[in-house]
């Protein structure tokens, strides 16, 4: 299968089932993860800051978080640490622009399951979307 069948298979997952946590502070970032998510069917939940995201994990069933680490009033790794003492089955995807050596460890410490370096390429998102919330 080419690269393009593949892509067209990932953007036609059908998560109506599922509630998406997004975590992120920057309006192009969001743009880009509605127009990605929306032909999914999930239901997206959004926060602008950790704390935020903490309030809106406790007041949904959310299957799944992407979280923003830079962010303001409470970081994203303050915000994974809570969220996993609350659910330590939630998968949560940290994205960041800061890829420096030791970042995606920080993350995993935090308690992240995985990790997207921005800018996110859409394929990479699905990919690993699909690997969490396909079970």
């Amino acid at each position: 299968m080419n690269d393009n069948g593949s892509l067209n298979n990932m953007l036609t997952q059908n998560w109506e089932d599922k509630v998406i946590l997004v975590v992120e502070d920057i309006d192009t970032n969001k743009i880009f993860f509605d127009a990605a998510l929306r032909k999914t069917k999930a239901k997206i939940v959004w926060a602008m800051d950790g704390q935020e995201a903490i309030d809106k994990f406790k007041e949904n069933d959310i299957d799944l978080v992407l979280m923003d680490l830079q962010l303001p009033v409470l970081d994203g790794y303050t915000a994974t640490r809570e969220i996993k003492k609350i659910d330590p089955k939630v998968p949560i995807i940290a994205q960041t622009a800061h890829v420096m050596s030791g970042e995606r460890e920080k993350c995993m410490e935090a308690g992240c399951d995985d990790y997207l370096a921005k800018p996110i390429r859409l394929q990479i998102l699905m990919d690993t979307l699909s690997r969490f919330l396909n079970k």
